[in-house]
């Protein structure tokens, strides 16, 4: 199925989750924010979060410094 990640259309398996995605993208999990159809995900959620066709999905990575 297709769904849209940061703007790049982006074809992932059907039944993919947040986590499957971020793990596809071979992102830390626990250093990104997901955003779906505009909506916030709680990390805790990101494994049950079911993607659709068409998704929006924004990928945002905090980066620690001062």
């Amino acid at each position: 199925m297709t769904i849209v990640v940061n703007g790049e259309p982006r074809e992932v398996p059907e039944g993919s989750t947040v986590t499957n995605l971020l793990r596809l993208l071979e992102l830390p999990e626990g250093r990104i924010a997901v955003e779906r159809n505009r909506e916030i995900i709680p990390r805790s959620l990101h494994s049950q979060t079911q993607l659709s066709e068409g998704d929006r999905i924004e990928l945002v990575r905090f980066v620690g410094g001062g």
